[in-house]
């Protein structure tokens, strides 16, 4: 029993270490953690007593600290005032040192960045410039600080100056020369006539000779002895009667220029070949061919005006525009197409033309009728056999031929693909159509709303695409030779084919702006239709893109301080004989022209009194040819004189507003000086606060200036007397007399003392914005002028090619007609011819002697003598033997009265002849024809 229980208590006692030694991980674990329950509530009561000590805790802490920062401090203080120069110095040089370095270093990197600097300091000051500049412009009371900046703009520069002489030199040079080459082009068209009436008369070539010698004298502008004036004669005289008649011209040319309502009646007033030929030239030298802005605005107004004016009065279907000839519209298309639109046209139509004409195998015929023929001719040349098929067929007929119709169809491939391009051309250049084009074709299309409201808009394009296609560009596709579209030699003209060719593209060119189809007589064309309905929907288009224009006011900027910004005063250069004209036709319809007794144009032409004549223009000078014959006295009347026109202010109550006008410019005129050369902040500062030297200084430079570039332009760009006295007085004298002039402004309420008379720094302001303009405007001016004269160096270029051609055929004409005086073996010297006035009677060339009897004709001899000059008869009367008058009879003059129609003359003011049966009886006797 013992036993069994030490075994038993050895073997629990076994099993329980066994059972511990298994469950050691959990009793570390369970030791652990009771471990660590009594730090931590050892912990927690600790930090329990150090929470509830916490305040003590942190104030003898603070305390501590507080007296060891306090010792510290002192300690630092009592150091510091110990060595306080010391520290004072040391300071310096390191503050000294680091400034020199920082220096140093942005010294050096501005050397290295200087162009970048600069481009820094250039751009901020631009865009502050442009931001002052922008404050001028869109405000509508700008600063005084922001007028002074840019108060120098309103100074007239010797740049300036040379500007508007270049500007006035080259209007003059293109006007004369836009007037040479006209006459040289109508000289040359005389010597077609002559050279055909010679052709066909067959008579010697003298008087043409003379006529090509004149040409080159006109070239030259060289006149004879006898037509030779002193320049200051004349109507530019010192007198004042001739003083008062220029002045009385100046002021009339620029009321009809400047009011257009005047050449528009006047234009329907006169016949229409008046309208035509010499109302033509006028306008033009009115208006100095457009050749700048200011005239180009107008005459613009002038055809606006009078296109108006024939709509409202003239056309009562919409569709008399396309079937009259309208006067407006003849005189604008033959302007723009032969001046400024010439170079449009050019490059419009330049690139497919030229490949129509260098393209040797393009062949479009759309006639049947030439196609057969055609066929037929090359099938007998290759056959060498007389066709079967008959000659003379109907298109119908034509049509019935398989090889006409295969032709045909491919003249009309052709025909399209070289319409496309022409298409093309026009449709994508509305930009360069002429300005005045495109803005006329607007208000053509305006005017026809506005007076057809019911028309449909394509009746009304149809009516514009008229005027922008078949008038303007139409005749330039037909016979490009005539409108320089491409570059022709001298006597070199279009193969017919070539003709052909572009009248083809032409019609279907015409019918597709016209939007009419192919029918009739042209049904064998009716395949092209749908391919016209396409055309013309691009037409439309064109056309819409056309009329997209601005106003003249935006497109010259022009506007009501125009005439006062301008320094020279419009000039325009007319001839002797279009003044007496333009004179004589405004007595004659003035009372068509304006009803009203007071309108300004009566009191003109009151001043002008009667109408005078060439020599009472010209002056003494050619007093003496007053018995002159007709073709000195026309040469005389092509004499040009140059007119300044002034503006006349015709009703006597507005002499009080010129009066103010006058004060408020010299007003101005003076304050631009003042704000120039002294500062202040506003008007009043600047006139009651005494200048100094400095700008006193300034100011008498100022004045020194503009007194040395006024005495070295010209007449016409002189400042007024009244304005250049004021310049020259002193800044005081200035000062006093701006305030006398504010006073009285101020009565009349246009400044306000209240304001510091802001009022004149807005139109100080106002016209520094329109004198850049004017810059611009004038820099654009001379480009174009200049561009002018070389289209015009150009033409004159072709027409001396043109004269040298037409001299080369009449040196032939001439060997020719040596060759055959030569056969004829007869002397040179002709003989007199002697008939009676019976003999004369009977032959037909004598009608009557004025008041003498039938039976008295065999006692009156005339005697027909040749002259040593070719073609010049002198023809002497006698009656009774007894010698009565002398008459120089041109054979010429003959053959340009047969050529003119007329069939009857006059000689010795009382002889009545047959002109064709004495051409043929001078032909009979003396040139043996």
């Amino acid at each position: 029993m013992w036993l069994q229980s030490v075994i038993t208590r050895v073997t629990l006692a076994h099993e329980r270490e066994r059972l511990w030694a298994s469950r050691v991980a959990l009793v570390v674990k369970l030791q652990a953690r009771l471990r660590g329950f009594l730090v931590r509530r050892q912990l927690a009561a600790r930090r329990h007593v150090l929470q509830e000590q916490r305040p003590a805790a942190i104030r003898i802490q603070a305390c501590w600290r507080g007296y060891r920062q306090r010792r510290a401090y002192l300690h630092r203080l009592h150091y510091l005032k110990s060595n306080t120069e010391a520290a004072i110095k040391i300071q310096a040089a390191v503050r000294m040192w680091q400034a020199r370095r920082k220096y140093q270093e942005r010294l050096r990197y501005f050397r290295q960045n200087i162009k970048a600097v600069v481009k820094i300091q250039a751009f901020v000051r631009a865009n502050k410039a442009r931001g002052d500049y922008r404050l001028l412009v869109h405000t509508k009371s700008p600063p005084l600080s922001i007028v002074r900046r840019f108060i120098h703009l309103l100074e007239q520069s010797q740049h300036d100056f040379w500007e508007e002489s270049e500007v006035l030199r080259l209007q003059e040079e293109v006007v004369k020369r836009i007037r040479a080459s006209r006459q040289l082009e109508s000289d040359l068209d005389l010597m077609d006539i002559k050279i055909g009436l010679l052709v066909k008369n067959r008579i010697t070539l003298q008087e043409v000779v003379s006529h090509c010698k004149k040409l080159t004298k006109k070239n030259k502008e060289q006149l004879s002895e006898m037509m030779s004036m002193d320049k200051q004669k004349g109507l530019k005289t010192l007198s004042k009667e001739k003083r008062q008649k220029l002045e009385a011209y100046q002021h009339l040319f620029y009321l009809l220029q400047t009011q257009p309502v005047y050449l528009a009646r006047l234009i329907f007033q006169m016949p229409q070949n008046k309208s035509t030929k010499f109302m033509e030239s006028v306008i033009f030298t009115l208006y100095n061919y457009a050749s700048s802005p200011r005239e180009a605005y107008l005459l613009l107004q002038l055809f606006k005006v009078a296109l108006q004016e024939e709509i409202r009065s003239k056309v009562d279907h919409v569709h008399d525009i396309l079937t009259g000839n309208a006067t407006v519209i003849r005189l604008l298309v033959g302007f723009y197409r032969n001046l400024p639109g010439q170079s449009a046209l050019r490059h419009i139509l330049a690139g497919p033309v030229q490949e129509v004409l260098q393209d040797r195998t393009l062949s479009i015929n759309t006639d049947p009728v030439d196609i057969y023929k055609a066929w037929i001719n090359q099938t007998e040349s290759q056959s060498g056999h007389r066709s079967k098929l008959p000659y003379e067929v109907s298109p119908e007929q034509a049509l019935s031929h398989p090889e006409v119709q295969r032709r045909l169809d491919i003249s009309i491939r052709n025909l399209l693909a070289v319409t496309d391009k022409f298409v093309s051309a026009i449709t994508s250049s509305v930009d360069k159509i002429p300005y005045g084009m495109r803005y006329m074709a607007k208000i053509l299309r305006m005017s026809l709303v506005e007076k057809f409201p019911k028309a449909s808009a394509e009746e009304v394009d149809k009516i514009v695409g008229n005027l922008l296609y078949y008038r303007f560009m139409n005749p330039a596709v037909v016979a490009p030779d005539g409108f320089d579209i491409v570059d022709m030699s001298a006597g070199v003209a279009l193969r017919p084919e070539q003709r052909r060719s572009l009248g083809a593209i032409a019609k279907v060119l015409q019918h597709a702006a016209a939007h009419k189809a192919f029918q009739g007589d042209s049904a064998h064309l009716c395949g092209l239709n749908q391919y016209l309905e396409h055309t013309h929907s691009k037409f439309r288009r064109f056309i819409s893109a056309a009329c997209c224009v601005p106003e003249p006011e935006e497109r010259f900027d022009v506007d009501e301080y125009s005439e006062m910004v301008a320094v020279a005063k419009p000039v325009i250069y007319i001839t002797v004989g279009e003044l007496i004209n333009t004179h004589k036709l405004l007595l004659e319809h003035q009372d068509s022209i304006t009803s009203h007794p007071s309108d300004p144009l009566h009191e003109l032409l009151e001043d002008l009194d009667e109408l005078p004549t060439v020599q009472s223009l010209l002056g003494d000078s050619v007093g003496s040819l007053a018995d002159s014959s007709a073709e000195q006295l026309s040469q005389l009347s092509r004499t040009e004189i140059s007119l300044t026109l002034t503006n006349k202010l015709v009703p006597v109550a507005s002499s009080e507003e010129s009066d103010t006008r006058s004060l408020l410019l010299s007003t101005k005129q003076m304050l631009v000086d003042l704000i120039q050369c002294q500062a202040g902040d506003s008007l009043p500062d600047i006139l009651w606060t005494p200048a100094s030297e400095h700008e006193e200084a300034a100011h008498e430079h100022l004045v020194c200036q503009r007194a040395l570039w006024d005495a070295q332009s010209s007449a016409q760009l002189k400042h007024h007397p009244c304005l250049a006295a004021n310049s020259q007085l002193s800044m005081e004298e200035k000062k006093r007399k701006v305030i006398r002039n504010l006073r009285r402004l101020e009565s009349l309420g246009l400044v306000h003392s209240a304001s510091h008379y802001q009022e004149l720094i807005d139109e100080l302001a106002k016209d520094i914005r329109n004198q850049r303009r004017h810059r611009q405007q004038r820099r654009g001016e001379l480009l174009k002028l200049r561009h002018t004269l070389e289209g015009l160096d150009a033409k004159t270029l072709f027409y001396e090619e043109q004269i040298d051609y037409y001299n080369q055929y009449i040196k032939t004409c001439l060997d020719n007609l040596a060759a055959s005086n030569k056969g004829s073996g007869k002397s040179k010297k002709l003989p007199s011819l002697h008939y009676t006035a019976a003999q004369l009677w009977e032959k037909g060339v004598l009608l009557e002697i004025q008041d003498l009897p039938p039976s008295q004709l065999k006692n009156v001899v005339f005697d027909i003598i040749p002259c040593e000059e070719s073609g010049k008869f002198q023809v002497k009367a006698k009656f009774m033997g007894i010698d009565m008058e002398d008459f120089q009879l041109h054979y010429q003059d003959l053959l340009q009265l047969q050529y003119e129609g007329v069939a009857v003359m006059k000689m010795f003011h009382k002889a009545k002849v047959n002109v064709n049966l004495l051409i043929f009886l001078l032909n009979k006797k003396f040139f043996k024809k």
